[in-house]
């Protein structure tokens, strides 16, 4: 399933303007016309391969997102200068003041604070509920709600959702089912599944070097159509258009996604299962242990592996800091956000990406203060990279050396 969108990434190919091996960089916000009726009907929407402003498109944006739409194998996609600039689009697109949605209640912080905190201000309302629970989440259908949102592999926690059975019962309720994959590139395919709108925050796995923000929403032509519309899209109305050159350096880095993704996979398998055996709270999904390990085996595809991140559980933030800083302090990667790096990310989400979530809230869903969140990285020798991190574990007492010897 995922080989097939891997080849139709790998054979899409532009030309530069001057027969560059990689696509000219459209570097203007306006564009000239030689007929006055051209632009009246490129304005309306009526004209292909005609530009007007790049902030309702530019041949930059429109490689990006076909690439884009190939990897997720989706019609067409939209790029956008951040993932929340997707999210909130989408979002504002498909839901009027009154409306009703559901949502899985552990997502990226953001989308949380802009749901809960910020659509109150529109009249529309959000119930959170645990996304793995299906019973649950149809009966919390009304007549008003107009869309279920999940992440396919959730932030921070790593639930997995059930993305079939989820459309199942989106489509019975003709509800769209909206789920951001940020978190399983390649390793899950969404629409596939039966997902009508993939999102992406591109930042992470995608662009894979930490140097840009950017997002995606991969969907129909005509959703993606009425996103750009001039007179009531909110993708365009919003104004979060992407840079060009940013479009154009996230395309290169696409190329080699699909060898980044099994190594952060492999490498985080291999820490995953060796801090299990030395009995620390490590969730993963890639572990018998996780309780969507099943679910994960029947929708992944299995060339990718389980995903690059992991979570350990050390007890308390006091732990989960001096860890941290001890594991940056000895080069084993950066205390930061963010994941989807060469080097492994380190944070406690409870403190961090997941901030904008109350405590008591945090705590009712499992997020406790000794939660570390890692994106694990590239490192070719990552037998080394345990060993060096358990030394900081033992150095700190959080790894107690008696209980790994019995």
């Amino acid at each position: 399933m995922s080989q097939k969108n891997s080849n139709d990434l790998q054979d899409l190919q532009y030309f530069g303007e001057y027969g560059g091996v990689n696509p000219s960089i459209s570097d203007s916000s306006t564009y000239t016309f030689i007929s006055a009726k051209t632009m009246f009907d490129t304005f309306e929407g009526n004209t292909e391969g005609c530009y007007l402003y790049s902030r309702h498109s530019s041949p930059s944006n429109l490689y990006l997102g076909e690439a884009l739409a190939a990897l997720e194998g989706t019609e067409s996609a939209n790029v956008t200068a951040s993932g929340m600039g997707a999210i909130t689009a989408v979002i504002l697109q498909i839901c009027n003041a009154g409306d009703h949605i559901i949502s899985s209640r552990t997502i990226y912080g953001g989308t949380y604070a802009f749901m809960k905190n910020f659509l109150i201000k529109f009249g529309i309302k959000t119930t959170f509920l645990d996304i793995t629970d299906l019973d649950t989440l149809a009966n919390a259908i009304t007549p008003s709600t107009k869309m279920i949102y999940c992440e396919s592999v959730s932030n921070p926690l790593l639930e997995v959702a059930d993305i079939s059975a989820l459309s199942r019962i989106a489509k019975k309720n003709e509800l769209p089912l909206v789920v951001d994959n940020t978190f399983s590139p390649l390793t899950i395919s969404p629409a596939k599944l039966g997902a009508d709108i993939v999102i992406h925050s591109l930042t992470k796995f995608i662009n894979g070097t930490s140097d840009c923000v950017a997002g995606v929403v991969c969907g129909t032509t005509e959703f993606c159509l009425s996103l750009k519309d001039v007179n009531n899209g909110a993708g365009m109305l919003l104004g979060s258009t992407l840079d060009s050159m940013r479009a154009a350096s996230i395309l290169k880095n696409m190329r080699t996604l699909h060898i980044r993704m099994k190594k952060h996979s492999e490498n985080a398998q291999f820490l995953a299962e060796n801090f299990e055996k030395d009995r620390l709270r490590v969730v993963y999904p890639g572990l018998s242990s996780h309780p969507g390990h099943l679910v994960m085996g029947d929708q992944m595809n299995t060339e990718y592996g389980y995903g690059g991140l992991i979570t350990i559980d050390v007890g308390s933030l006091e732990n989960a800091n001096a860890l941290m800083e001890l594991m940056q302090e000895r080069k084993l990667g950066y205390l930061a956000v963010s994941l989807g790096f060469y080097k492994t990310l380190f944070s406690a989400p409870g403190s961090s990406t997941s901030s904008e979530i109350p405590l008591e809230e945090q705590e009712e869903m499992g997020l406790g203060n000794g939660l570390i969140r890692f994106s694990i990285g590239l490192d070719d020798d990552i037998k080394r990279t345990y060993e060096l991190m358990k030394k900081c574990l033992l150095d700190l007492n959080i790894l107690d050396i008696t209980s790994i010897k019995a």
